[in-house]
């Protein structure tokens, strides 16, 4: 098994008025590691652990799990909210990139067919 790495492009929100630019933001899935777990690293080399069940569940309604909390916006957006001692931490994916590399971590842990 191999591990599962994609960039997704994401809007980091924050309370200015400007539009901020998308950023790459780094997603990761190890198929053996237990749970299944997420990394999610944001410019700056924050790293977040999202639980893949929190991360799929949060694509059709609103769902927390200790400090990261998900929900829907509209039928194309996603928001993830990290919380931490240092601030808040709220990013927006558009769905089909997460839907894209939820589906590549379920086909990296399926077996191999001989």
């Amino acid at each position: 098994m191999y591990a599962v790495e994609q960039y997704a492009r994401a809007h980091i929100v924050t309370d200015s008025a400007q539009e901020t630019p998308a950023v790459p933001v780094a997603l990761r899935y190890d198929p053996e590691a237990e749970p299944p777990e997420v990394h999610v690293t944001l410019p700056g080399q924050h790293e977040w652990v999202v639980a893949r069940d929190l991360l799929e569940r949060g694509l059709r309604t609103p769902t927390e799990s200790g400090d990261i909390r998900i929900w829907p916006c509209g039928r194309v957006q996603t928001v993830v909210e990290f919380h931490s001692p240092e601030g808040v931490a709220v990013v927006q994916f558009d769905v089909k990139a997460l839907i894209r590399f939820l589906r590549r971590t379920y086909m990296a842990g399926a077996p191999v067919a001989h």
